[in-house]
């Protein structure tokens, strides 16, 4: 289904979908969302891409492979509860830091550093599944 229309739309729709999943990804500390909602836009976004433009596109675009997407994410997500221990609080504990960027106090948190890894374990886990599916459909 590589019609011109879906080639020539896909670009924009999957980097709009992409920043809308960010979104999602950011405003989910305070209010529905999070990293499991916005890791399935971007994968969604990711195959309307792959089914306009190809796999070799995709590789391209994500430019990792999907599992070592995955990987860090993990790694970011467990690295995120073991911060707690070191702060000698109970596993999984939110900490905060608030650092001055630009002459605005930003608050950073252990939780986002948890919601960005589930973003990425998402993101690559279901990119890994699309592109096995797709390239097994070809032959």
């Amino acid at each position: 289904m590589r019609t011109v229309i879906l080639r020539s739309i896909a670009p924009f729709l999957t980097s709009l979908m992409v920043l809308f999943s960010i979104f999602v990804l950011l405003r989910g500390h305070n209010e529905p969302g999070g990293g499991f909602i916005g890791g399935l836009i971007a994968a969604s976004a990711l195959a309307i891409y792959g089914i306009a433009c190809g796999v070799a596109a995709v590789r391209r675009a994500i430019y990792f492979h999907p599992i070592a997407i995955s990987a860090v994410g993990l790694l970011m997500s467990a690295l995120a509860g073991v911060l707690s221990l070191f702060a000698e609080v109970p596993f999984m504990s939110g900490l905060w830091v608030y650092p001055h960027l630009f002459g605005v106090e930003v608050a950073l948190s252990s939780v986002l550093v948890f919601d960005v890894g589930v973003y990425l374990v998402v993101v690559g886990a279901i990119c890994s599944i699309a592109l096995g599916l797709e390239e097994g459909d070809r032959d």
